[in-house]
């Protein structure tokens, strides 16, 4: 028998290329990548480092991965916020908040993933800009942060201010510090950093100095904000979109959002847009189809998993 021999195959189009492949182990049969290392940085947010040598090899900045836990789970995307080509592995940063993330996040180092798709989506768009700020509200710090790593590598002078709710959310303020020229913390409650929004400290950095670019992702209230904010002063702001998934390649149209006025899908044409064009409105409400589902879903994931956690109490004792 074969243990983790590789079966890969990969396609390219004129609008994306991903590669394939899944594993087999002696032990856990195909579908199989290694989760190589696992740790919270917040309170249900979680970062793993994932076996996907090829996948590694391709990624860049603003890209992310289509990953399935098992054979009949939920396909969720999740951008790859690094890499690592010599070991073969790949950073993801997941917020458990869904019967899929929490699912997830229950995993640790030695267990395995079923399926991991990528990468996929528009790299981001790169250049020296001047001066760039990158803004990551709440778990969207781990999504700005391998795009600022590339406008530092690019010349630039890069700003990067992490919000949080409290000081326990706020996550990648050591990485960021050793890519970034000047890193801004601020928290809702006023527990680290600026007591205030992201917003706040972007309006205070607009008023001291040109600013010439503008990341921001996290929640789309924020991204919202942050956009008005910088329309009126004409600051070329990216987002990054987070909607409805399924394949991540453009065929099933689930993730359609609007952007100039025009009928985009997410997963081929961005996942990052020009902010000043994005109907915000509409995202938020097509985010929200299945909050029903989304929710039932959820409760018996949870009621399963203390039925499962009572039934191996007893058995032990």
């Amino acid at each position: 028998m074969l243990k983790n021999k590789y079966l890969e195959s990969s396609w390219g189009t004129s609008k994306w290329h991903y590669s394939w492949y899944r594993v087999f182990d002696i032990n856990n049969g195909f579908n199989m990548h290694k989760i190589i290392s696992a740790e919270f940085l917040a309170p249900n947010i979680k970062r793993f480092e994932i076996s996907a040598p090829k996948i590694a090899e391709k990624r860049k900045a603003g890209q992310f991965v289509i990953i399935r836990i098992n054979e009949v789970g939920e396909r969720i995307p999740l951008t790859i916020a690094d890499s690592d080509s010599s070991r073969g592995t790949i950073t993801i940063i997941v917020q458990g908040i869904g019967k899929t993330t929490k699912e997830l996040n229950s995993l640790v180092a030695g267990d395995y993933i079923s399926d991991v798709v990528g990468p996929l989506g528009k790299p981001s768009h790169i250049e020296n800009f001047g001066t760039a700020i990158s803004i990551g509200g709440g778990v969207g710090t781990a999504i700005a942060y391998p795009t600022a790593v590339a406008l530092k590598e690019a010349g630039n002078h890069t700003i990067s201010i992490i919000g949080g709710r409290t000081k326990e959310f706020v996550i990648l303020e050591k990485e960021m510090k050793e890519i970034c020229d000047e890193v801004f913390i601020t928290t809702d409650d006023g527990s680290y950093g600026k007591h205030g929004f992201v917003t706040d400290k972007l309006k205070e950095l607009i008023k001291q100095r040109k600013i010439d670019f503008v990341l921001a992702i996290g929640p789309i209230p924020m991204m919202k904000a942050v956009a008005e904010v910088t329309r009126e002063k004409n600051i070329p702001t990216v987002v990054s979109l987070n909607p409805v998934m399924v394949d991540g390649t453009g065929m099933c149209g689930g993730c359609r959002a609007t952007v100039d006025g025009k009928t985009i899908f997410v997963c081929v044409d961005g996942p990052e847009f020009d902010a000043h064009k994005v109907d915000f409105e509409t995202l938020g409400r097509r985010n929200g189809t299945y909050l029903m589902q989304e929710s039932d879903a959820l409760k018996n994931y949870e009621c399963e998993s203390e039925k499962a956690l009572s039934q191996k109490l007893t058995a032990t004792n």
